[in-house]
């Protein structure tokens, strides 16, 4: 009996170090490699192929630095509109989406329409710049010349056709005043002006488009501008829209003879709501901190000022954000 009772004993205290050391490696309730306070999060970026993905893994080693952060997965999404839906169920904590969009969530319109959404920004990012291409040959030099001309507007529902629909627009011109028009993407549009079914096509994305970069190899073409009163009707209409100039002489960007005026839309990243104060405060200071090191390792990053991220947002900053932008300086 008696060696039953010690067996008992030592059963009972192997259980309880167990216990304990269990306890020890899980750091407590908050779990994750940063300590008792540390938070996962789930980055949403877009496709693979896309340039969101690899920003997202760009700056993953950057935000996990944190001591509030456990780890950070980065989710390649549907983009814009489905990352704002994953961070208002719950499933992201982060994303990067396009102000047009958060634009319309956060007014209840598009794709939003009757429900709003609580769209909290971190930082700007690059913009994705309306480049309207048009044949040489076309006499196309202005957004006014694309009436009565074949025009390929971007796939149905797309963020270059939804541009597309604004720029003619903002000149009093619908797809009835067109000769043509052809709902392609970025390669089908180049092909088909090469081989002449179509005098000028729309794009909206990051400089350069290298699909615009083929085309300019094998075609003579000219970038029709957006700017003066075009560009101002578009600014006034629609507050995500902002200056953007194609630069000269710049071989990483088409390496024009003359630079070419138009609007771009920001992209930037967003928070849930639910994320501290402090942990936003922390992840926006090592974003900061990153874009003025040697470490940037995507192009389109290296195009910001960092100094100039906090401003123009159409997002309301998240608090721990502005905290930070209000002591650098740097607040819009």
């Amino acid at each position: 009996m008696k060696k039953i009772f010690i067996l008992l004993a030592m059963i009972i205290f192997t259980i309880g170090l167990t216990a304990c050391g269990n306890e020890e490696k899980s750091g407590g309730s908050g779990g994750g490699s940063g300590g008792s306070d540390s938070k996962s999060i789930v980055l949403g970026t877009g496709g693979t192929s896309g340039t969101y993905y690899p920003i997202g893994g760009a700056l993953k080693p950057i935000f996990e630095e944190s001591d509030l952060v456990g780890n950070v997965t980065v989710e390649s999404t549907g983009a814009s509109v489905a990352n704002i839906q994953n961070i208002e169920d719950g499933l992201n904590q982060m994303a990067i989406v396009m102000s047009d969009v958060a634009y319309d969530a956060i007014n209840g319109e598009g794709q939003f329409k009757g429900k709003k959404a609580d769209v909290q920004a971190v930082a700007g990012m690059y913009q994705n710049v309306v480049q309207v291409v048009a044949l040489k040959d076309s006499g196309i030099t202005s957004i006014e010349d694309l009436k009565g001309k074949k025009v390929g507007v971007g796939k149905v529902g797309s963020g270059v056709e939804q541009s597309a629909k604004k720029v003619l627009g903002a000149v009093d011109l619908t797809y009835d005043d067109l000769s043509k028009v052809t709902h392609t993407g970025y390669a089908d549009s180049v092909q088909e002006m090469k081989n002449g079914n179509l005098d000028a096509a729309f794009f909206t994305s990051g400089v350069p488009n290298s699909n615009i970069t083929d085309l300019m190899q094998q075609t003579d073409i000219n970038f029709v501008q957006i700017k003066g009163d075009v560009a101002s009707k578009l600014m006034d209409k629609y507050p995500f829209y902002k200056k953007y100039t194609i630069e000269s002489g710049d071989k990483a960007r088409y390496n024009l003879d003359e630079e070419v005026q138009t609007v771009g839309i920001q992209n930037m990243i967003i928070v849930s709501t639910d994320l501290s104060e402090d942990m936003v405060y922390d992840l926006t200071k090592r974003y900061y901190e990153y874009l003025g090191s040697d470490s940037v390792s995507v192009g389109a990053l290296k195009q910001l000022d960092r100094d100039e991220i906090a401003k123009g947002l159409i997002a309301p900053l998240h608090p721990g954000a502005k905290k930070f932008y209000e002591e650098k300086g740097i607040a819009k």
